[in-house]
């Protein structure tokens, strides 16, 4: 029987990148420059670093998804240069008033919903409830509590406001960082503190 690895699921516009709203070529994603050594120290840990995002964009007819393929490829090849990998990229092309029947669907997958990790665990034998969840987005925590994941929100992208948008439905991420890295920080101080008490 496969031993079943851990994860750092990692949205990606708003918490690796700037959000700058559908981009459908990889010149308009700006990495945020932490984000190499955030997903490098995921990497050292032994965790995965799998990317979870909605792209809504291929489904509103904004974005070819060869295009995404490319976008994400591309991204690949720029964090394998700073000695950081991602071990899946995983998106959710469907958009509910889509004119291509194709990506006009209500799914499983789109975030908060939990399909995506759904097949992450599958593809990669990752323990849900032992991984981790980072993002910007209200939608991003939910995700994380819906897979029972513990989910860390970051104050970059639309951070600050979806912190007030959780606080007012009385929903608590476990964790409030700074940006990507410090999340990655938190997350790796905890591994640490909780393999103490399990020795």
């Amino acid at each position: 029987m496969m031993t079943k690895k851990r994860a750092v699921f990692l949205d990606r516009d708003g918490t690796i990148n700037k959000d700058v709203g559908y981009p459908n070529s990889f010149h308009l994603i700006e990495v945020y420059p932490f984000s190499f050594e955030a997903v490098r120290k995921i990497n050292e840990s032994g965790l995965l670093a799998v990317v979870i995002t909605n792209q809504s964009g291929v489904g509103r007819g904004l974005i070819e998804e060869e295009n995404l393929h490319d976008i994400h490829e591309k991204m690949r090849m720029v964090f394998s240069e700073h000695n950081a990998r991602f071990n899946g990229f995983y998106y959710c092309p469907h958009y509910t008033l889509s004119k291509n029947p194709k990506y006009k669907k209500d799914c499983s997958c789109r975030k908060p919903n939990p399909g995506m990790a759904c097949q992450a665990a599958r593809d990669l034998h990752i323990d849900l409830q032992n991984s981790y969840m980072i993002g910007d987005k209200e939608e991003d925590v939910l995700f994380g509590l819906t897979i029972k994941a513990t989910p860390v929100l970051v104050l970059t992208g639309f951070g600050q406001d979806s912190l007030q948008k959780l606080r007012t439905k009385g929903i608590e991420p476990a964790h409030v960082a700074k940006n990507l890295l410090d999340a990655v920080k938190w997350i790796l101080e905890r591994e640490k503190n909780t393999n103490i008490i399990k020795d």
